[in-house]
């Protein structure tokens, strides 16, 4: 099981008279990565290269590093330490000495694994979603089951013989919510993942 940050964090190196800071903080999507990077880049500063992963997506930027120097390292080092729904931002004030390709690649990999390995961690669980409908008699036992597995509802329409909602838990909890349900409400909720039905969804 792979780990996200639990909070924003930051990490400083001087390498040959140029400094390098990492910012690294969980993300939600590549459109929080971004925000972020807009939220920590220097804008006098020499570069601000990055990378992010989220899930089986993933991006860097070397700007304006030599190619594959930069962004690609310090994804390499979120991989490296274990690291999901992450984005890392390394920002470079040129010290005057060049480093050359492999100091490039070994001064931000360094410094965004150094700013990850000190960082503290969140285990990342693996959510679920179901799509449940149930009789109008069914909703108490339906919300206690719901809060005793820890599910989210995510939108909820009444029709004119119930109610159907989208919910979301920890994968390891849809079977006892199916069992839990199935008993208390002699089998009259249904539950399905929304895929099952909307295969767009």
């Amino acid at each position: 099981m792979l780990d996200t940050l639990a909070a924003a964090v930051d990490h400083c190196l001087e390498i040959k008279h140029s400094r390098f800071l990492a910012h690294a903080a969980p993300i939600r999507d590549a459109g929080h990565a971004l925000e972020f990077l807009q939220q920590v880049a220097v804008a006098d500063a020499t570069h601000n290269c990055w990378a992010y992963r989220h899930g089986n997506e993933y991006r860097s930027s070397d700007d304006g590093e030599p190619s594959g120097t930069a962004g690609r390292p310090i994804l390499a080092a979120i991989d490296g330490q274990g690291f999901d729904r992450v984005m890392v931002v390394v920002t470079r004030w040129y010290g005057g000495i060049k480093l050359g390709a492999g100091g490039l690649v070994r001064a931000y990999g360094g410094t965004a694994a150094e700013c990850l390995r000190t960082a503290p961690r969140e285990p990342l669980v693996a959510l679920a979603r179901l799509q449940i409908h149930a009789p109008f008699e069914d909703l108490g036992a339906l919300h206690a089951a719901l809060a005793a597995h820890l599910a989210v509802k995510q939108e909820e329409t009444f029709t004119a013989d119930g109610a159907s909602m989208r919910v979301e838990l920890p994968a390891d909890q849809c079977d006892a919510l199916k069992t839990r349900l199935r008993d208390a409400t002699r089998n009259r909720v249904r539950l399905h993942s929304p895929s099952e039905s909307h295969p767009d969804d």
